[in-house]
């Protein structure tokens, strides 16, 4: 499943990537369009191309600034803090003759929206879409949906189709459900023009969306970027670089490989393995996977006659998610990622033999469905001469490591979604220094391997984008928490799941200027991508009134103050409470954990007083305590504006 390694390519060839279009022809940027709109409230700088040293002057409604054009040809004016309005013309006239009208132009606000699949859903897929996509005409509310790009150096300009539309059926439609619904709720309690603009990619991790030098302060991340570098220069340079990285990781981390007898030799006996047929994720094909993540390998044999033996031929596989690394006659002819590429490799004449041919595929699984998961009709042997040889026939398998067993794999960091800075490069960079109100963010699956590095990947997102499009200044940064997805647990237990919701809300509760939409009691522990993107929507808007517009009426979630020790009892305080804490189907609260030193945890029912919850310790041993910790977390806390209590860790004091 797409959860961390979407759209990867292949080792032995340069892998197509996402690429902007050239510039198209006049004086504005392509970011200023028809039914734009342009940030109020402070001044909006304007940009494009013009004849280098020509003067350009633009005009909004009486507002009139010059710039000139620089040895390059680019131009930047600045307009002078605007008050909402509109429809108005911008206008840019170059002192050589060149004139451009925009038409429609609003002034108001501008929203940012931006993360992975739960970002990138649309209004189509929601719930009750049908009345929702009826319903989206407003005329005040202007979408603009950014192309999928990724590029290994910042791009020039947006993507082929980013088009800004007046909100209606046919835009909204297939534009991101959570923003829109948030650009909906404050068109209902703003008395003004808002602007959304939605860029996001399924899959994608924090690292793809920060640029090169907020990334590098960030983590530890020179050798994907210096890899990434040498793509930039030379496809086949990186690509060489990062097989080379990706051998010794197989080579280190998979048991398999490591043993006496390697799994991918010619002559591996693998009688004693499963029988299957290799389509479909392993956690709905085969018995006893339904929850693994890691690798597993298949095998089966395919019979040629010298004749076909001595051509050279190519091995289709169809897709293997999410990484793998294949194997013919025990001889290792490549590896690739992506959890929906079709694996395609080449087989120089002499790889086949005459007989049995052994075909081995390790498949690393590292998040969601995994395995060799295409029809089995995909799966071929193509000889040079056009002859195509089957390879549905029964394979075998066998699972060599579990995902908490093996290091994190290097991923090729030129691919969009898996990559470093690319769809930064290919997806914000070009938005130029737009005038933004602030931020959505809806992002963290795909990085729920290390929630330790998001501790230092989100505040620096934050930081990247504020100095981006807001000059330094601490815009509005609304952070979605993971939403509830997985196993359903009867006993505490780690989660990283839960520890990544932590540290968004620890980041979120050290900035004065980011809010938290949480999303614990919305999800489908069956679904990853749940539809109510409404109350997603809601929730930001919520934030959003109380950061951007001083609402100090809008509601907020119930947030812990302290964890405090009284005798036998710890007594945990919110903020936010209102007028006391509610508890939903029963008269206790459910999914409090207290927990040792030794992170023993046991569930401990809780009972509400005003703005407390009081847990019973049974002895003074609890050093922490824990709320809706685990994946897909029961949890019945909330305040009195139907606003879940938010989950979290403290220590006891």
């Amino acid at each position: 499943m797409a959860l961390s390694a979407p759209a990867f390519a292949q080792t032995t060839t340069a892998p197509p990537m996402a690429t902007a279009p050239a510039m198209a022809p006049g004086l504005f940027d392509p970011v200023f369009q028809d039914h734009a709109v342009l940030q109020r409230g402070r001044p909006v700088p304007i940009w494009g191309r013009a004849a280098p040293g020509e003067t350009v002057t633009v005009r909004l409604a009486s507002w009139s600034v010059q710039a000139r054009a620089d040895a390059s040809g680019r131009w930047t004016a600045h307009l002078p803090t605007l008050t909402q309005g509109g429809p108005y013309e911008l206008t840019a006239e170059a002192s050589g003759g060149s004139h451009q009208t925009l038409s429609d132009i609003l002034v108001g606000d501008v929203w940012l929206c931006s993360g992975q699949s739960n970002m990138e859903f649309m209004v189509q897929q929601s719930t009750n879409f049908g009345t929702e996509i009826a319903n989206s005409a407003d005329q005040a509310l202007r979408l603009l949906n950014v192309g999928r790009a990724n590029l290994p150096t910042p791009g020039q300009t947006l993507p082929d189709g980013t088009v800004w539309a007046v909100a209606g059926p046919q835009s909204a439609a297939r534009f991101s459900a959570a923003c829109f619904f948030m650009g909906q709720q404050l068109r209902r309690t703003q008395d003004v023009p808002i602007g959304l603009i939605a860029a996001s990619w399924g899959g994608s991790v924090i690292e793809d969306w920060l640029d090169e030098p907020s990334l590098r302060t960030a983590g530890d991340y020179d050798q994907s970027l210096s890899i990434l570098s040498a793509y930039a220069r030379d496809p086949s340079e990186g690509i060489a670089m990062w097989s080379g990285m990706a051998d010794r990781w197989w080579a280190a981390n998979d048991p398999a490989i490591k043993a006496a007898q390697p799994w991918s030799a010619a002559d591996f006996d693998d009688s004693g393995w499963q029988a299957i047929t290799p389509e479909g994720f392993w956690e709905t094909a085969i018995p006893d996977m339904t929850v693994f993540d890691g690798i597993g390998w298949y095998r089966t044999t395919v019979t040629l006659t010298e004749a076909q033996a001595r051509q050279a031929a190519r091995i289709e596989l169809g897709p293997v998610d999410d990484i793998d690394a294949t194997f013919v006659n025990g001889r290792k002819i490549g590896n690739s990622q992506g959890w929906d590429t079709p694996r395609t490799y080449a087989l120089p004449a002499g790889s086949l033999l005459a007989g049995a041919n052994s075909i081995a595929i390790s498949a690393l699984d590292i998040a969601g469905g995994g395995g060799a998961w295409g029809p089995a009709s995909e799966k071929r042997i193509v000889l040079a001469d056009g002859t195509s040889i089957p390879l549905s026939q029964p394979w075998r398998f066998k699972v060599s490591a579990a995902i908490n067993d093996v290091a994190r794999p290097p991923m090729a960091p030129w691919i969009g979604g898996s990559g470093v800075t690319t769809l930064y490069n290919g997806m914000i960079d070009p938005l130029g220094p737009y005038a933004v109100t602030g931020f959505a963010w809806y992002q963290g699956e795909a990085n729920t391997g290390d929630p330790e590095g998001y501790a230092s990947l989100l505040p620096a997102l934050m930081q990247n984008w504020r100095g981006r499009f807001g000059e330094g200044r601490p815009l509005p940064f609304l952070v979605v928490q993971l939403a509830n997805f997985g196993p359903a647990s009867s006993q505490p237990h780690p989660s990283a799941w839960a520890r990544l919701r932590e540290v968004q809300r620890e980041v979120v509760a050290a900035d004065p200027a980011a809010g938290l939409a949480v999303a614990i009691d919305i999800g489908d522990r069956y679904d990853i991508h749940p539809t109510n993107k409404q109350q997603v929507g809601r929730r930001l808007s919520l934030e959003a009134r109380r950061l951007a517009y001083g609402d100090t009426t809008a509601a907020r979630t119930p947030s812990p103050l302290t964890a405090t020790r009284d005798g036998d009892r710890v007594r945990v305080r919110f903020d936010h409470a209102g007028p006391g804490l509610l508890t939903m189907g029963s008269g206790q609260a459910v999914g409090f954990e207290l927990c040792t030193a030794d992170d023993a945890c046991r569930f401990t029912p809780g009972v509400v007083e005003g703005d407390t919850v009081v847990l019973q310790t049974a002895g003074a041993a609890a050093s922490m305590v824990r709320f809706c910790w685990s994946e897909s977390p029961v949890c019945n806390l909330y305040g009195q504006d139907d606003l879940p209590a938010v989950p979290f860790e403290m220590a006891i004091r």
